[in-house]
């Protein structure tokens, strides 16, 4: 789609990574974002729209990375997210009255830790840290009685890492379920990457000059 808030996070992501991210590519992204914000408190794919899981975690990232995340209701998207996980099977649903699958423990419950530092830093109070079990199982799958894939797998891992590696520094809290050997290595709860990965692509990029958006002469 030529507009997309997915596509806008990956723009954001790799201008930021790279050292590309200036004022001037990214005019308006913020304050659009913010206008796909509904009355459900979620963000859809075009203002007006339905909130959606995939679509809310890269708009609210795509914000974090603008530093632009005031420009949404909070409160309103955290009653939201929340709302989303589901009493009896304890895992995220996309939408209103959609099924649970294992792909939001990091599309939805990601979400946590942003919410967390940006509601921390207006000085409220904020959510919680989620806690999501591990499965016993090498791959993971969307739902039950549902084939296993690479993608649930990927996301549920990064879901599970999110939550047991809950916030950053003062913020931050560890929760580990069952044996020492589940823990997982932390990922960045913007990217989705190693946080490491995400200091020595900045470190690296910071080293070269910005590149100039005016035509070449």
């Amino acid at each position: 789609a030529p507009v997309s808030r997915r596509s806008a996070y990956c723009a954001a992501s790799v201008a930021s990574l790279t050292n590309v991210l200036t004022p001037a590519l990214f005019a308006g992204t913020a304050e659009w974002i913010a206008r796909c914000q509904n009355w459900e408190g979620g963000i859809g794919g075009v203002p007006g729209m339905e909130a959606h899981g995939g679509y809310t975690f890269c708009g609210v990232a795509a914000l974090v990375i603008l530093k632009k995340e005031h420009l949404l209701n909070l409160r309103s998207l955290l009653h939201w997210v929340t709302g989303r996980q589901m009493r009896f099977e304890g895992g995220f649903q996309g939408r209103c009255n959609k099924l649970v699958d294992g792909c939001y423990s990091f599309w939805q419950a990601g979400l946590l830790p942003l919410l967390h530092r940006a509601l921390h830093a207006r000085g409220e109070s904020a959510a919680g840290g989620s806690r999501l079990p591990l499965p016993p199982k090498r791959h993971l799958r969307g739902r039950t009685k549902v084939s296993r894939d690479f993608y649930h797998t990927c996301y549920c891992l990064s879901g599970l890492a999110i939550a047991q590696h809950f916030g950053s520094g003062d913020l931050h809290h560890e929760v580990v379920l069952g044996i020492p050997e589940n823990r997982l290595q932390a990922t960045h709860p913007v990217y989705n990457i190693a946080p490491e990965k995400v200091v020595r692509a900045v470190m690296h990029f910071l080293q070269q000059p910005v590149p100039s958006l005016e035509p070449a002469t």
